[in-house]
């Protein structure tokens, strides 16, 4: 009781685990303080302490300050007492207590108590009324704590408590310029929330709010800029808005003297400031943090804890053309976060674009994608504003081709459709974007994206009448992709535009909609993003700092433009090096400069040829960057000069972290045919040498590798069979090099990886490791899975790896996996150890899995099934006898009730009942019915009834015939001559089925022959037969 005393609060609503705030404790404490001065006094006593006590030190005015700000929030009963004392002794006119609520509110809100928030709203208006200066950033904070795309009640009450404060103090809102302007875009974009039953007196009330400053405060309202038509767009059919709407486009006057029409406002960059505004302060932390600390490839957890937060609920889904907004907007990484391996912001937007579940918000999400290419204009916009927008679609080509098929379709309507009367300007604009993602080297070419053959011919088509100057010469026929099943992308809806200045125009219908294209086997050769990311920087202050024939050379090597004459100058470089008697650390950085400037379209070109030979690979690694490898690798490890030489390239590659996978590409290509066979290469310490500069090789490897991939995928999957090899200790177990590889890759390269572990030049995986890397496999693309399983079955990996996984998998789940598994299986003889790990597996009626691989061993091995399905029954069977039953585990094998379950299961779908004839089958099943509990005879009688016919031929002495059952299965244990016969007939097949499949079938046609006990059973045949009808 003391403990829960303790950490109970009463300004923050904690759970039983939360410590208590460190705000909270502070606030207790100026409490407290104040509280010992004006206990037990007389009103006038305790303001004449109070003043004497703000005025010995700074510090007790704040202290005092903040007492009353805690009693106020915390007290209802005497907030009104506190707030006029406080006015009284306050002598910085009420702006520490700003400070404090402004900070309140911002980082605690959400935690606050229902009773402390109403008595915010309380004070807020009371600061209002006696014209406190900075109430406004108050209510700016206020706002921001409105979250989009939520109707929860506390969220709905701050809602309306802010709408009640600015009609209520609308004089007061009318001198606050900015403060009018963030609560028109926040109710404009709150209104598209509000338009259920349930909120449709708030939604009035917002509407008219809204309409009530866009017409008398719309030179005010005009400083939000385009985006202010984005929002307006969406309320536009709304009878206000559509009134407010012709004005805008036939009398812009009538709002303001000085407003020209749509243009004016869409011409103008919407501030940082209102696209902040509409994510809660901790939504933005949460988008900052993924995009800034998050690395690539492990943010899957982050964003599934924000999807579950925040994108939950069918109304928070407008949330996400918020969110794209800001990121598009608001968050501009510098070249370093851009060099680095954390996740890029396109990443993230394509996140939000496939997990969107609604046609409306998807069509919004794209219209907030591409909002400023409509009006780009390079003097006034940001590249960074439309860079993700084209990232996309680049990055999603493979991996989710009709994500970048539906926004090229996008991009070519909109031009037409977003407003007639202002369709030139939109295509000026979209072109003066792509021509701005050119130039600043975003992409190198458009040609990857506009001429992709992947794409639906209609597309393409439209594609080249819209883009026209960005798009290659026709030059041959290109074949027809097939077109995806309809409804296969979310993203496909509606586009309605509500700028239509001849009345409305729309965004073509559902059936209008172009196919996406498809994925073809034969993947497009990309031309790879040929980027320098390396801010361009002036050498002289270094070169200023070296001498002699270095800085000679350095100079030599900046003139010369020829590939063969840079490559005897960074030789001549090297010996003067090496000849330097005060070389260190300074000198080496101030070359490594100097080297990754001159040499930077090094780290842009092409490295593997199209058609890879001697002669064009010899061609490919003749430059001067590759001399520094050649001479690297020729120095032996115990020379002095090798470490001058790493240095050197540390200083490069920190410059120039392209300079890593390069040197694997010059090590791949030096080495013999073949790469060695299966063991590692002595050349490649060199690269083990080169990153030390790292924190360890795993990581950097890893950092190489995903560069590679980015850039240039042929020569990633060149370099993978060597990183297997070279590096089988980092490489072979991990997930994340493995998925880089099926993530990438098409059907081409697949076989080639398929053809060398074939060959026995590359393993991929290990015993300790596997099941590791199945686990992770589960949450990745379903093409991506399709490859791994490919490369699995390239290993002959034995089945008793995979047998582990079984029971985590889920059927519908995860039908990648369980498919390979089964088509696994099918090859397997039926044993103990399989059945085992089969039959553990819980019985579901629509997890086909168990009865599909029992039903094709049935066909195949049906005598060695039953003996194994009747050895199992008898071991759980005496199993239960010992101790209280409990379902099975993969260690002590199935229990009878699973096992039962799945044989019934069987039975269902079984059309031919032989199986069930089986003696072992049979005797088993007399057994299990002899001990089972009347629950499972009712629910299992239609399989104990296969037994009865043969319970009925038995001897009466039913002990004989158990004891027979369980002694061994070579004698059949149905007390029949037949079937001892046909026992011994199983094991002979047995036998002969290891060592000739052919005869094991003519043994088993021989032997369904002489069974005399399937002819006896018809009469029961069709009485199960009845019962499962």
């Amino acid at each position: 009781m003391d403990s829960n005393k303790g950490t109970s609060s009463r300004l923050f609503a904690l759970s039983p685990i939360e410590a208590k705030e460190e705000i909270d404790e502070k606030f207790e404490r100026c409490f407290t303080f104040l509280q010992g001065i004006i206990s037990g006094v007389s009103e006038k006593e305790a303001h004449d302490a109070l003043n004497a006590a703000v005025c010995k030190a700074a510090q007790a005015h704040d202290d005092i300050n903040t007492g009353f700000l805690y009693g106020i929030l915390t007290d209802s009963s005497n907030g009104a007492r506190y707030y006029r004392d406080v006015t009284f002794i306050a002598r910085d006119g009420l702006q520490h207590l700003i400070n404090q609520l402004s900070l309140l509110i911002l980082e605690k809100y959400p935690k606050l108590h229902d009773s402390c928030r109403s008595q915010l709203i309380w004070l807020i208006k009371e600061l209002i009324k006696n014209s406190v200066i900075n109430v406004d950033t108050l209510c700016q904070n206020l706002l921001r704590q409105i979250a989009g795309g939520d109707v929860s009640p506390k969220n709905v009450f701050l809602v309306e408590a802010m709408l009640d404060i600015f009609n209520e103090h609308s004089a007061w809102l009318a001198g606050l310029p900015v403060l009018t302007a963030t609560a028109v875009y926040t109710y404009l974009r709150l209104i598209v929330d509000h338009g259920s039953q349930p909120f449709l007196t708030l939604r009035q009330r917002e509407v008219d709010f809204c309409i009530g400053m866009l017409r008398e405060k719309f030179t005010e309202c005009a400083i939000i800029g385009r985006d202010l038509v984005r929002l307006l767009q969406n309320v536009a059919r709304l009878p206000e808005f559509e009134k407010l709407w012709k004005d805008i486009l036939h009398n812009p006057s009538s709002l303001s003297p000085t407003f020209t029409g749509a243009q004016q406002l869409l011409t103008q960059r919407t501030s940082r400031r209102f696209l902040q505004c509409r994510l809660t302060p901790d939504m933005e932390r949460k988008i900052i943090f993924l995009t800034s600390q998050v690395k690539f490839g492990n943010q899957k957890r982050y964003q599934d804890w924000f999807q579950k937060q925040y994108l939950s609920t069918p109304e928070s889904q407008s949330l996400r053309c918020d969110i794209i907004r800001f990121i598009c907007g608001v968050i501009h990484p510098s070249n370093e976060l851009l060099c680095s391996d954390i996740i890029p912001r396109w990443a993230v937007i394509g996140w939000l674009l496939t997990t969107c579940t609604s046609n409306v918000a998807a069509s919004n999400a794209k219209l907030a994608l591409f909002y400023d290419w409509l009006f780009f204009n390079p003097e006034r916009d940001n590249i960074m504003n439309i860079e993700p927008a084209i990232l996309v679609m680049y990055h999603s080509m493979r991996p989710h081709p009709a994500i970048t098929a539906t926004l090229l379709d996008f991009l070519c309507r909109i031009m037409p459709n977003f407003c007639k009367n202002l369709a030139a300007q939109v295509k000026q604009g979209i072109y003066t974007s792509l021509r701005q993602i050119l130039e600043k080297r975003v992409l190198a070419s458009l040609s990857p994206l506009f001429d992709n053959p992947k794409l639906d011919k209609e597309l393409r088509s439209m594609i080249r009448e819209q883009f026209a100057e960005f798009c290659s010469p026709v030059d041959g026929k290109v074949e027809d992709p097939v077109p995806l099943p309809p409804g296969a992308m979310i993203l496909d809806g509606n586009h309605n535009s509500v700028m239509n200045c001849e009345g409305e125009a729309q965004f073509s219908e559902d059936e209008d909609d172009i196919p996406l294209g498809k994925l073809r086997s034969k993947d497009i050769k990309f031309q790879p993003i040929r980027e320098s990311k390396v801010e361009q920087i002036d050498i002289s202050e270094h070169l200023a700092q070296l001498n002699g024939n270095i800085k000679k050379n350095i100079l030599e090597l900046q003139n010369e433009k020829d590939s063969e004459s840079q490559c005897e100058i960074v030789e001549r470089l090297l010996q003067a090096i090496l000849r330097e008697e005060d070389f260190d650390q300074d000198t080496a950085t101030s070359i490594g400069t100097c080297l990754a400037q001159i040499l930077d379209n090094e780290f842009t070109r092409r490295l593997l040829p199209q058609e890879p030979d001697d002669e064009s690979i010899e061609e490919s690694i003749g430059t001067p960057l590759f001399v520094l490898f050649r001479n690297l690798c020729q120095t032996p490890e115990e020379d002095p000069s090798r470490q001058a030489q790493l240095t050197i390239l540390w200083e490069v590659g920190a410059l120039q972290p392209r300079l890593g996978y390069r040197l694997l590409y010059f090590l791949r290509t030096s080495s013999p045919p073949g790469g060695g066979g299966s063991s590692p290469s002595a050349g490649y310490s060199s690269y083990r040498d080169y990153a030390r500069s790292h924190s360890a090789l795993s990581a950097c490897l890893l950092q190489d590798l995903r560069l590679c991939q980015e850039d240039d995928v042929r020569l990633f999957c060149y370099l993978i069979p060597e990183i297997y090899t070279q590096f089988p200790n980092v490489a072979i177990g991990n997930t994340d090099i493995l998925n880089m590889v099926v993530s990438c890759i098409d059907a081409s390269q697949l076989q080639d990886l398929v053809c060398q572990i074939l060959q026995g030049n590359m393993v991929m995986f290990r015993k300790d490791s596997f099941i590791s890397i199945l686990n992770a496999s589960l949450e990745w693309e379903t093409f991506e899975q399709f490859c791994l399983w490919q490369l699995i079955a390239a290993h002959n990996i034995p089945v008793d790896y995979i047998l582990p996984i079984l029971p985590k998998l889920e059927f519908q789940a995860h039908a990648e996996a369980l498919t390979s598994i089964l088509l696994l299986l099918k090859q397997e003889m039926p044993s103990a150890e399989l059945l085992k790990h089969i039959l553990c597996r819980d019985a579901k009626s629509n997890d086909f899995f168990v009865v599909s691989i029992l039903k094709y061993w049935t066909q195949e091995h049906e005598e060695k099934l039953s003996e194994l399905v009747g050895s199992l029954f008898s071991k759980t069977g005496a199993a239960a006898k010992r101790k209280r039953p409990q379902m099975g585990n993969k260690s002590q094998g199935p229990a009878v009730e699973q096992t039962l379950a799945h044989l019934d299961q069987l039975r269902q779908h079984c059309k031919q009942t032989s199986f069930f004839s089986q003696p072992a089958i049979q005797a088993a099943l007399s057994q299990v019915q002899a001990t089972a509990a009347e629950s499972q005879k009712t629910k299992y009688s239609d399989l104990f009834a296969l037994s009865e016919d043969t319970d009925d031929m038995k001897t009466p002495s039913s002990g004989t015939t158990g004891t027979k059952s369980s002694s061994g299965r070579s004698s059949g244990g149905s007390g029949r001559g037949g079937g001892k016969s046909g026992g011994g007939k199983g094991a002979a097949r047995s036998k002969m089925a290891l060592a000739d499949t052919d005869s094991s079938t003519e043994s088993s046609d021989d032997e369904e022959t002489a069974k005399p006990k399937p002819p006896r059973k018809k009469k029961k045949t069709q009485m199960v037969t009845s019962d499962s009808d």
